[in-house]
């Protein structure tokens, strides 16, 4: 169940992160992820891989940096591929910024990858895991049964509207 808290914790941080970038640049502050909770898994999936990078890369803070990126870049550009493919949105473009592939991923965002990657496996991570370990098992399912739900429930409501404006706050 770890791997799923981690997942979690970490989407729910991805949404708070939004939501300050959106604030901080003046950008749209619509939801990214899922219509019911807080969470935007590409963050959550981001962060498992990095979590999941040899621990010798720990202990080398360019190399982390580097592989953190590249992990987090790709659970970026597979997510903007499943949401375009397998659900017909596209919730961000990066083809106007330097270093886009496809509009999916682009440079600026990989370096800030790599940046968010030495964060949370030096200082975020060793944080919480041992509060997320604590965490009672049957609270564990029902929390992933309430996560299933909201990703069934999400899917459905892209692929029938074809856009990510009904994943918006109401009243924005």
């Amino acid at each position: 169940m770890l791997w799923f808290w981690n997942f979690v914790v970490y989407s729910f941080a991805g949404f708070l992160l939004e939501v300050a970038f959106a604030k901080l640049t003046g950008g749209r502050a619509g939801r990214k992820g899922l219509l019911v909770l807080p969470l935007c898994p590409v963050y959550g999936a981001g962060a498992c891989l990095i979590l999941a990078l040899p621990r010798w890369a720990d202990s080398r803070p360019w190399v982390l940096f580097l592989l953190g990126g590249l992990a987090a870049t790709a659970a970026e550009y597979l997510a903007a591929l499943y949401h375009e493919k397998a659900l017909g949105v596209s919730f961000w473009n990066y083809g106007d910024l330097p270093g886009s592939v496809q509009g999916r991923v682009c440079l600026p965002f990989s370096l800030a990858w790599g940046v968010l990657s030495l964060g949370l496996v030096y200082w975020l991570h060793p944080l919480l895991s041992p509060w997320l370990a604590m965490i009672p098992a049957p609270v564990g399912w029902t929390a992933l049964a309430a996560l299933a739900a909201d990703g069934l429930l999400t899917a459905a409501a892209l692929r029938r509207s074809g856009s990510t404006a009904c994943l918006r706050w109401r009243g924005e």
